[in-house]
């Protein structure tokens, strides 16, 4: 199977022949998985930061299941279900008030292409007709449709793979800003000077609130979030909050937005909305914002096939009770306070330039490129699966990880760094 999968499969930002062994996964439990080797690895990624609960979870198949037994799927047009209806009554409960509107979507991409949509109709439909741009920012990343890519930065996105093809909008530097770091308000610079020298053109801005993460996992200050909600305000620029890796208690808070108090015109949310087992996303918006895009007779132009699928809803429903029924805060907060202590150690490394920690997420940042190819058994080799990219070592633990467990992948990326410091020391 796995020489099968080397000749035919293609996976994500890989070469039609990788270089690097696959793993092949048997299956999963807990927060481990089983691989074909024998091995038993703690996933120290979450699946790309969506499995929040683990593996196998009997309430999350017990959903799943029982709305199989039902339907598992329905068109959304000129039709609706239970399991829609009770998401979108949960998520509209737990965001904020002034988000009343949901569209959903089959993944965090596409809720980024339909807030661009929202954000380009919302004005077009008003007659303003050179709102045409998106201010972004350098080091983001919103996903790997046109769109979304259209406004991921431009250096480390794909912008150079499809040059001449992407929209072309507007980009103004990362905030600068480390999370706790004293507020001064020349760190707006660049961004006030973009939207003041453009915003006749600009129809919104879009942000990853707090994290910043496939583009370098960089945490900023909240003080920087809640000065780009007031300039988009007075200039009348809708502001696009994208969570989709940040949402559902990832940063300590349920949404990360809420460290700033700052209220989006448009959100995305995914990854984590079913827990893990499938693919589904929502983009919330206002009153204001639907209105504006309807003046005139409009609709929102977008409708996938699977829109609001009744299987990956029940699921969601399912995911979102056991979060918010759980003591998710304090577990979070443990998962911090630990990766703070025990990923402190990688900072007496010399090959280690900065360790940052956020809610369950933890960073550390390298001065030098990782290498996956031999990395990536090294960490198997130490009982966990941990994919480094750039320079960036880092882990999204699930919230129901153990004190053990969690020291566990701590003192494995401790340990492989240093011995990939050695091995760069001696090329």
């Amino acid at each position: 199977m796995k020489q099968f999968d080397k000749e035919h499969i293609l996976h994500p930002y890989a070469p039609s022949q990788p270089l690097a062994e696959m793993q092949l996964v048997k299956s999963a439990h807990g927060v481990y998985l089983e691989l074909e080797s024998g091995e038993r690895v703690i996933d120290g990624m979450s699946s790309w930061w969506s499995v929040i609960h683990g593996y196998n979870v009997p309430e999350l198949n017990d959903a799943a299941s029982k709305q199989l037994s039902k339907m598992s799927h329905v068109m959304f047009g000129g039709l609706t279900h239970e399991p829609a209806i009770k998401l979108a009554q949960t998520l509209l409960e737990i965001t904020d008030e002034s988000l009343e509107h949901i569209f959903f979507s089959d993944s965090g991409s596409v809720s980024v292409e339909v807030a661009l949509k929202m954000a380009f109709q919302y004005h077009n439909s008003q007659g303003n007709r050179k709102k045409i741009k998106i201010l972004a920012f350098e080091k983001g990343y919103h996903g790997d449709t046109f769109g979304a890519m259209s406004v991921c930065d431009p250096v480390t996105g794909m912008h150079t793979a499809f040059e001449g093809i992407l929209h072309k909008n507007i980009f103004t530097k990362a905030p600068e800003p480390a999370f706790s770091e004293s507020w001064d308000d020349s760190y707006m610079s660049d961004f006030k000077s973009k939207l003041e020298s453009h915003h006749e053109e600009i129809a919104a801005v879009i942000l990853e609130p707090i994290v910043q993460g496939a583009g370098g996992m960089r945490i900023y200050s909240p003080h920087f979030l809640k000065r780009v909600r007031e300039l988009c305000s007075e200039y009348d620029v809708l502001f696009i909050l994208d969570e989709i890796a940040t949402g559902f208690g990832r940063t300590g808070k349920l949404f990360a937005y809420e460290h700033a108090g700052v209220r989006p015109d448009i959100l995305c949310v995914g990854k984590a909305l079913t827990g893990g087992y499938m693919s589904l996303a929502a983009t919330l918006t206002s009153k204001k914002v639907m209105q504006g895009v309807e003046e005139g007779g409009n609709v929102l132009m977008h409708g996938p096939t699977f829109m609001a699928n009744p299987l990956a809803c029940a699921v969601a429903n399912a995911s979102l009770e056991l979060l918010l029924n759980s003591p998710w805060q304090e577990r979070i907060q443990a998962i911090e306070l630990q990766l703070k202590e025990e990923l402190g150690r990688c900072e007496a490394l010399e090959i280690v330039k900065e360790v940052r920690v956020i809610g369950a997420i933890g960073v550390v940042e390298l001065t030098k490129p990782t290498d996956l190819a031999l990395l990536t058994p090294m960490f198997i080799q130490h009982g966990v699966w941990v994919r480094p990219f750039l320079n960036l070592v880092y882990i999204m633990p699930q919230y129901v990880i153990s004190k053990e467990e969690l020291s566990h992948l701590t003192e494995a990326i401790f340990e492989v760094i240093k011995e990939f410091e050695k091995i760069e020391g001696e090329r």
